[in-house]
């Protein structure tokens, strides 16, 4: 899916990232400054200049999240990653949440669009993002798609999506032969994400393949709507009663669903191997306590810091060029990605190694406490 186009950004996560790109200034030579560098040589600039450079008029990033439910990471983690980034760069960030509410994610972009944004950065919601970037780029303001694509965008940011699927896939193989179960044999069914989010699409791409090459056939293959944990269980609770309990194996297709699954797991009394992604707090303590295989962690400090680091060169009026793409409904995008991580309980620390500020008092508390003491996590 994706492919060479640009050669150029080597951004990561801090405000200070590389950026190479094409200034409508002829005196910026981006590709070794920083972005800080970058913010100083374009505040000298004519307002002449900053008009003519077909970024955003104003000096706010606007950005919606898509919802605080299905999983923690949007608010955890991507709103205090992208806030600070651009902050540090001197520019404001309107952060709001569409709590999973579609009229209202079209009701907030109305909004932003009204007050003046020089850039927007929005992680679809069942297709609002993509109506909400029409509206943008008819006054001319750019978009990043964030995390999930759509068109029209004139950027994508995430992580490898493909790749994280295929690391769940490896993971729950890792998992059943370790207790001893072939895969080619082993009852194994999908608790895919939503079927109107392209990212779920990618990680189903990515474990089905795995899977297929491995011998694996899903005994059932259903979609969550909207990634609803709690609809979710419902359809893995049906699963397992259609197969009398008869399951080796849940390939979920997050933490939020993974920890759906497993709550019918335990109501049961069985342990299954249970996959997941994002290392969220709740899919780290079932790791460790080894209800859940594994999990996917994506740092979004690395997302959030390429996100910010693109809307930080086009609010100064750039045209910055990565070195990806992705082809969105026939639609060519510029893309930048991040490489995801695969975590099980021995490399938890990892996560909150890479992770600033992450509350270890949370993950360890209760029965996890154990875990985290015999693992030396503290």
């Amino acid at each position: 899916m994706k492919k060479k186009l640009y050669v150029a950004l080597a951004g990561t996560a801090a405000a200070a990232l590389l950026l190479t790109s094409c200034s409508s200034s002829d005196t910026t030579d981006a590709a070794t400054e920083t972005v800080a560098e970058v913010i100083e040589e374009t505040s000298e600039a004519t307002t002449e200049e900053t008009t003519e450079a077909a970024a955003g008029t104003s000096g706010n990033a606007c950005v919606i999240l898509p919802d605080s439910q299905s999983s923690d990471r949007w608010e955890n983690q991507d709103r205090p990653a992208i806030q600070s980034a651009l902050e540090a760069a001197g520019f404001t960030a309107d952060i709001q949440n569409a709590q999973g509410d579609t009229t209202q994610y079209l009701t907030i972009g109305d909004q932003m669009l009204a007050g003046g944004c020089g850039v927007m950065v929005l992680v679809d919601l069942n297709g609002s993002g993509a109506t909400v970037a029409e509206k943008a780029k008819a006054q001319g303001i750019p978009v990043i798609a964030y995390d999930r694509p759509f068109a029209p965008a004139d950027y994508y940011v995430s992580f490898d999506n493909v790749k994280v699927g295929q690391l769940q896939a490896e993971g729950l193989l890792k998992c059943l032969g370790d207790k001893g179960i072939d895969p080619a044999a082993a009852a194994v069914v999908f608790l895919n994400g939503s079927p109107t989010d392209g990212n779920a699409a990618m990680f189903k791409e990515g474990y089905e393949t795995t899977l297929t090459a491995a011998g694996v056939t899903p005994v059932k293959d259903e979609s969550v709507p909207d990634w609803d944990n709690q609809q979710g269980g419902v359809i893995y609770e049906q699963m397992f009663t259609d197969l009398g309990g008869q399951i080796d194996g849940v390939l979920a297709a997050n933490d939020g669903l993974g920890g759906a699954a497993i709550a019918v797991n335990d109501k049961n009394g069985v342990l299954i191997p249970v996959t997941g992604q994002d290392a969220t707090t709740g899919g780290l303590q079932n790791v460790l306590l080894g209800k859940q295989c594994m999990t996917v962690f994506k740092n979004t400090v690395l997302e959030a810091g390429d996100a910010s680091a693109l809307a930080i060169a086009l609010l100064n009026g750039e045209s910055p060029a990565v070195e990806s793409s992705i082809d969105i409904n026939g639609v060519t995008v510029p893309a930048k990605y991040s490489d995801p991580v695969i975590i099980y309980a021995a490399n938890v620390s990892d996560v909150i190694a890479a992770t600033d500020g992450f509350d270890v008092a949370a993950l360890c508390a209760g029965d996890v406490a154990a875990a985290c003491t015999e693992l030396g996590i503290q």
